[in-house]
């Protein structure tokens, strides 16, 4: 495509804009969730406000990372920028948790076009020896928007209203959507592929199945050996064959499974999943954790992520400046023993009479582990693959970081409303409580100042220490997590970015202009590992 007419500066410029805000809404949700439980309720489901996104993602980035490569990325993103948009007016409005949920999943299509082809953009847009700087920048983003994200959400929860996180979307999004139509000129190219609606149909379904499975398993009336949830995981198996299945045969799949035959592609998408369970862990408990147990409200909370996402802002400029200069392997090595260092130190060590200094201490090794992956995971898996599938290939890191973030909300809070549920089972007087106060003390209304006050004496006291070891609880397991990447890490051999030298784009590996580096420009080669 011949981007000669684009304005970079803008095209940058509303590309950020437009990563910053969907980054924007994760963390600031994050902040302000303890202060949506209290006005609506929900505590049983309030997981699914992040995997109703998370899922509507996981089915929309491959589709519009593939009708991307088809019809041009400018029309997608916009797109995606307009219905993330028209979802966060939504969200705003909710009455109750079951509409912010489904406006979430609104957002969430918007969100699958966002990240992914904001990517590929800079790939088309910038030369080989240039992306690695680039990569780094937007990974930043990610960072310091989850910087500003907490802080945001808990001045705009404690002054406005939990509402307004949503609504400080629409005059970001709107300069962003006004950035790229100025800035972003693209040929009209339009490729000769079909859709696979039957493998988006049935990824959709076996996502789905999994993840109700994981969050109705064990609940009143859906017991883990019960029929109701065996089926729900015997129908996720089913479907996840067929789509395999019919990814195999298809003509143009949403996932092309030959990819998987590089080891460098399949390292980084395994490395991705993995990854993106722990940082969902870390963004979603650690706040509860600080409200809920230090009893503080949004706005003392709203800087608890800071040192986390400074962490990753930090890494993520590392690992695009020194891709170029050592192995992936070598540099994502170092990323996990990072994050298995600060997994273990917040569920072993952490405890409801830690220092804020100490927990300080730890978010920064978290943060530190996981910034790396946002830029170095997405320069090795779009040099791992033919330039015909750049989009795809984009489009399918945020993919598997989104399924691994979805999936792990899901486990972690089935294991987090269990192992509370079981807990405060052990408080002596429990038991004699009306049934409609029991019932709003598993929904988490006990987390509200006016509800506390219909307790009896030293009730509220005796649920805080079951709130914190239910959190804890999670992020012990969470060590698994970058434990189980260090697989992927070794898989992904000795591959390295190769710059080919002036003239040889015609050379075997080499990235021709056709790529989207500007012609005469060196480029790098996709490498197999």
């Amino acid at each position: 495509m011949d981007h000669k007419k684009s304005n970079i500066n803008l095209v940058v410029a509303g590309l950020l804009l437009g990563l910053f805000m969907a980054a924007l809404d994760q963390t600031i949700v994050s902040t302000a969730m303890t202060t949506i439980i209290e006005k609506l309720g929900g505590f049983g489901n309030f997981t699914w406000v992040y995997s109703a996104y998370m899922i509507a993602m996981v089915v929309a980035t491959p589709i519009l990372g593939k009708l991307s490569d088809m019809y041009g990325r400018k029309n997608f993103f916009l797109m995606g920028l307009v219905v993330f948009l028209i979802g966060s007016i939504l969200c705003g409005t909710a009455q109750n948790m079951d509409q912010l949920i489904i406006y979430r999943a609104l957002q969430g299509i918007g969100g699958g076009a966002l990240m992914p082809i904001a990517f590929t953009m800079i790939f088309d847009l910038f030369p080989a020896e240039k992306r690695g700087k680039m990569m780094g920048l937007f990974g930043a983003v990610f960072g310091l928007s989850s910087v500003f994200g907490p802080i945001m959400g808990g001045a705009i929860t404690d002054s406005l209203s939990w509402r307004w996180i949503f609504y400080i979307n629409v005059p970001i999004g709107i300069l962003s959507v006004l950035f790229i139509l100025r800035g972003y000129h693209e040929s009209k190219v339009v490729k000769k592929q079909s859709i696979d609606w039957a493998g988006a149909i049935l990824l959709a379904g076996w996502i789905l199945f999994l993840m109700f499975g994981l969050s109705l398993g064990g609940t009143e009336g859906w017991a883990w050996d019960s029929g109701k949830t065996i089926s729900l995981f015997v129908a996720a198996v089913v479907l996840f064959v067929a789509f395999l299945l019919v990814e195999r045969f298809a003509k143009d799949p949403i996932i092309k499974l030959t990819l998987f035959k590089t080891r460098l592609f399949t390292g980084s998408m395994g490395i991705s999943l993995l990854y993106g369970g722990v940082m969902m862990a870390s963004a979603t408990y650690i706040p509860l954790f600080i409200q809920g147990v230090f009893h503080k409200t949004a706005t003392e909370t709203s800087t608890v992520l800071t040192p986390m996402m400074l962490g990753v802002v930090v890494s993520a400029q590392l690992g695009g400046r020194i891709a170029i200069k050592f192995r992936y392997r070598d540099v994502m090595l170092l990323s996990a023993l990072v994050l298995i260092g600060g997994s273990t130190l917040l569920g072993f060590v952490m405890g409801p009479d830690t220092s804020r200094a100490l927990i300080t201490l730890f978010m920064v090794i978290i943060g530190l582990g996981i910034g790396v992956s946002f830029s170095l995971l997405n320069i090795s898996t779009l040099n791992a693959v033919p330039p015909q599938y750049k989009g795809s290939a984009s489009s399918l890191i945020v993919f598997f970081r989104t399924i691994g973030s979805a999936l792990g909300i899901a486990v972690f809070g089935t294991l987090q409303k269990h192992h509370f549920q079981n807990g405060i089972k052990e408080i002596n007087g429990i038991q004699n409580l009306p049934a409609e106060v029991l019932a709003n003390i598993k929904e988490g209304h006990f987390l509200n100042e006016d509800f506390q006050k219909a307790l009896p004496n030293g009730m509220f006291d005796s649920l805080i220490p079951k709130l914190s070891d239910s959190i804890l609880f999670i992020f012990q397991w969470s060590v698994i997590l970058p434990v189980l990447a260090l697989v992927f890490v070794f898989l992904m051999g000795r591959a390295r970015m190769e710059i080919a030298k002036p003239g040889t784009q015609g050379a075997p590996g080499a990235h021709g202009p056709q790529s989207g580096g500007a012609a005469g420009k060196p480029e790098p080669s996709y490498d197999r590992g």
